[in-house]
């Protein structure tokens, strides 16, 4: 056989798609060099066909001489099965189990008369893999078993994420920057008691049930190139830019500091700038929270909840105290890869030196998370008793930054050699390279998924609802390998099932929907299975399209959300004007003829908006019938596309903060940095602008009558 039919052969085996249909419905063929690169960061020789038959074969024998897998996940309502690879003469074996609990169990697995599912010949005898029932019913959740000295971890969950009860009603929401809400008492970034005031405000005025956020994941705080909330230091942990310093115990006696001239002008500024300035801000921050932790010490609650985080807050603190440390130092170092090679492994002797001599600083990080853990905790307590039955609605980015602290401290859960991105599409016509590694399927099985739980259960905690940032990451993520184009990259498929069943099982246990980000090139099956475990889909006025019809209100699935835009696309005045386009030409992201393409495209896109507004009865009659006619974005415009996605069907409507404000700027613009200011852009009104309605009360009012008008305002829980 051919070494490219060989690469092609063992590529599928490894998951790798060798075609797919793209977005423009064109048939996309992987290629022998992408193959063969995915392949050698997967850990595989593939020098030759005899090389690549060994690695192949190396790899089948490992996972054949091991007894049990290391993880299985299964459902709840049926009975539990054990998959077994032994020689064949074994008739059953003793399994002990360790409840999540602790209650122990001791069961023998019956493999007589089991049928073989595979077979292989190995070490001069067979091996069969067979499949064992047991009578036990277990709860719900981590469990462990074992087998001699072979251990296994056993996953409980249900058959569907939580949803609320039937006939509970839908629901209006708010999606919001939180660093970018401006008050009158913040530092220069909106904080935690912004949200809660945002909070007092969307209630009554408008009738919300829940608070959409960015990802609140740590980052370095660094414009332009380390801002991105979807691509941070850390997914498990948190920005402390978010903190209410003046509400961290401990403040008042420090606060003389802060109230001289020169502090308090300092302060001004950055409140009163266009856009939040990350360094500035964290830097005033950091002064102040640096005096509180030396004059209180942490005390046994939070050392004790410290100590719960384990190692995960462990490694997190010990990188962000290591990067601060060898930047003072060497200023030219910014990030861990360029580190002295003592540093960048997290078991060596040097970084167990570091941690023993520098306590102080380790602590004072995870005394950081505490503080986050404590306020936002009190947020959403302050949402539920305010009457939002969903209250915060968090967000979990795909990424982490490939010099960020996961990568530092996690590395086995990450290939090195390629990069996540996508194929090309209407918006990066050349495909997109997002810069962060795929993970090590193969690593996460082999600890039981708990890496991955982690994730989730840290970015859900203090929640009602989560948005999973690409949800088709569950299912598969396009790979390019490094020195290839994004053109040139190819699908890795994921274990879907096992994925959105842990998915399911924290969103039961935490009482939280749980939205889907399922944009882009999504297959048909995608979609089927998130429905079946009830995870809801997520449904934007842009591509809700029957070619060039869009959608009526109607043809919108219960089971999602609606909304009109996100954060990398432009908003409902953008939209109308082309701002986004113009911001693309301005920034290089398109040439001039992509430039031409995208405005007649635009111009057809806003007639079939207006004609399906029209068909919908939500403009009056003798409105202009003509797009062209109309330059901006009109309140009867406004108030017509709120209405067309409140009277879909869908659980969840989700309103943007710039579309309440009718503003052309979004949030990020993809494919750029310097290009353009992403990831700073503050609110158009403050806090205290919402609070009097004079300026929001038409909005306001606007965004209220739809919620109450599609029976949205009632309370489902």
């Amino acid at each position: 056989m051919p070494l490219d039919d060989n690469l092609y052969d063992a590529a599928e085996r490894c998951g790798v798609q060798q075609e797919f249909w793209d977005i423009f419905g064109r048939r996309r063929v992987t290629a022998p060099e992408t193959n063969r690169a995915i392949l050698s960061a997967l850990g595989f020789d593939c020098t030759s066909q005899e090389t690549l038959s060994k690695s192949l074969a190396d790899r089948e024998r490992t996972e054949w001489l091991r007894l049990l897998p290391p993880v299985i996940v299964v459902s709840e309502s049926k009975p539990l099965a054990v998959p077994v690879r032994a020689p064949a003469a074994l008739g059953g074996l003793d399994l002990e189990i360790v409840t999540e609990s602790g209650q122990k169990h001791r069961v023998w697995l019956d493999l007589q008369g089991s049928p073989v599912a595979k077979s292989m010949h190995l070490d001069g005898g067979i091996y069969t893999e067979r499949t064992g029932s047991i009578a036990l019913k277990l709860p719900l959740g981590y469990h462990d078993a074992r087998a001699g000295d072979c251990a296994m971890r056993l996953i409980v969950t249900p058959d569907a994420a939580y949803l609320p009860e039937s006939g509970t009603g839908k629901c209006a929401g708010l999606a919001v920057a939180l660093y970018g809400l401006r008050s009158q008492r913040n530092w220069g970034c909106g904080d935690f008691r912004d949200l809660k005031d945002l909070i007092a405000w969307a209630v009554p005025a408008l009738h919300s049930s829940f608070i959409a956020l960015n990802p609140l994941h740590a980052i370095h705080n660094r414009r332009p190139f380390n801002i991105s909330p979807y691509l941070p230091n850390s997914i498990f942990y948190r920005n402390f830019l978010y903190l209410d310093v003046e509400s961290v115990p401990g403040f008042e006696g420090i606060r003389p500091r802060f109230e001289d001239e020169k502090t308090l002008a300092e302060t001004e500024t950055l409140r009163a700038a266009p856009f939040v300035e990350y360094e500035q801000v964290a830097a005033l921050k950091r002064r102040a929270l640096d005096l509180i932790f030396d004059a209180n010490p942490p005390g046994d609650d939070c050392r004790s909840w410290i100590a719960r985080e384990g190692d995960l807050l462990r490694l997190f603190a010990t990188c962000c105290a290591l990067d601060e440390h060898l930047h003072a130092a060497h200023p030219d170092l910014w990030v861990w890869p360029d580190w002295p090679a003592e540093y960048r492994d997290p078991g060596s002797p040097a970084v167990k030196e570091f941690a023993r001599s520098h306590e102080r600083e380790i602590l004072f990080h995870g005394w950081m998370q505490w503080l986050i853990d404590r306020q936002i905790a009190e947020v959403q307590r302050c949402a539920r008793e305010a009457g939002m039955s969903s209250g915060l609605y968090h967000d979990l980015a795909l990424a982490t930054d490939r010099c960020g602290s996961d990568l530092w401290a996690h590395r086995a859960f990450f290939i090195a050699g390629c990069r996540v991105g996508s194929p090309p599409d209407d918006f990066s016509p050349t495909g997109q390279d997002w810069s962060f590694p795929p993970p090590d399927s193969r690593h996460h099985r082999e600890d039981g998924y708990r890496h991955y739980a982690e994730s989730i259960r840290n970015t859900l905690r203090h929640g009602g609802a989560l948005r999973i940032d690409h949800v088709m990451r569950l299912f598969r993520l396009y790979w390019i390998p490094e020195g290839h184009g994004a053109t040139r990259g190819a699908y890795v498929r994921e274990g879907d099932e096992d994925l959105v069943r842990i998915l399911a099982l924290e969103s039961v246990r935490n009482r939280a929907l749980v939205v889907g980000e399922d944009l882009g090139t999504v297959e048909p099956e995608v979609r089927k299975t998130l429905a079946r475990f009830g995870v809801l889909s997520y449904r934007l006025l842009y591509f809700e399209r029957d070619k060039e019809r869009f959608k009526r209100p109607d043809e919108y699935p219960v089971q999602a959300l609606a909304s009109s835009t996100t954060h990398d696309l432009p908003t409902i005045a953008g939209f109308w004007t082309g701002n986004d386009i113009e911001a693309r030409m301005q920034a290089a992201t398109i040439d001039h003829a992509a430039y031409e393409s995208q405005k007649a495209g635009r111009a057809r896109d806003k007639q079939s908006l207006l004609d399906a507004l029209f068909a919908a009865d939500l403009l009056p009659p003798n409105y202009p019938r003509v797009a062209e006619s109309i330059p901006e974005l009109t309140g009867e415009l406004h108030h017509a596309i709120a209405g067309y996605l409140a009277g879909t069907p869908c659980l969840l409507w989700l309103i943007n903060q710039e579309d309440m404000t009718k503003e052309t700027a979004q949030q990020n613009l993809p494919g750029t940095t310097v290009e353009y200011p992403n990831w700073g852009r503050k609110m158009r009104w403050s806090i205290e602008d919402l609070l009097d309605l004079r300026e929001a009360g038409d909005a306001a009012a606007m965004l209220r009558h739809w919620a109450d008008r599609t029976g949205r305002s009632q309370p489902h829980l």
